[in-house]
């Protein structure tokens, strides 16, 4: 790895755990606020959105960390870097909607979805580079120039 890819991974790692660790305080907040002493986890309609919010966003978690990674590692990291942080920001968007009313996450939810989905389809692409490259031996976009 060199450091300008690095840089940009570790930024975002740092970036997506410092969203986690935002939502938690949020979470810390509304127990104090709704009186919703641990380990109990239901409260009043409020608090309950507020942690379901954080719930789900720790659930997608380690799934974005691994396709972001997979993507800048296999593809190129600016693209990676920057279609994870449009993840991050629907999720943020996504947290905030739902604290307010459950059906205000649906859209963040769905644009959330959106850049996994991309993230996953630069990895595969990038993968399935180096996967024809090493086993078929041949340069892909070298061999898409001679058709175009």
């Amino acid at each position: 790895l060199n450091n300008a890819s690095s840089c940009t991974r570790t930024l975002q790692t740092n970036s997506a755990c410092s969203s986690s660790a935002y939502f938690v305080s949020k979470v810390y907040q509304a127990r104090r606020k709704y009186k919703v002493s641990p380990p109990a986890m239901n409260g009043p309609p409020e608090f309950d959105r507020i942690s379901r919010a954080q719930i789900n966003s720790f659930e997608y978690y380690p799934m974005f960390l691994t396709i972001m990674w997979t993507a800048g590692v296999f593809q190129h990291q600016v693209p990676a870097f920057v279609i994870g942080l449009g993840y991050l920001a629907a999720r943020f968007k996504y947290f905030h909607g739902y604290a307010e009313a459950a059906e205000l996450r649906v859209v963040p939810l769905r644009v959330a979805a959106l850049m996994l989905w991309i993230l996953v389809g630069l990895a595969a692409i990038g993968i399935g580079k180096v996967m024809v490259y090493k086993y078929a031996y041949k340069d892909i976009l070298r061999v898409s120039r001679y058709f175009m």
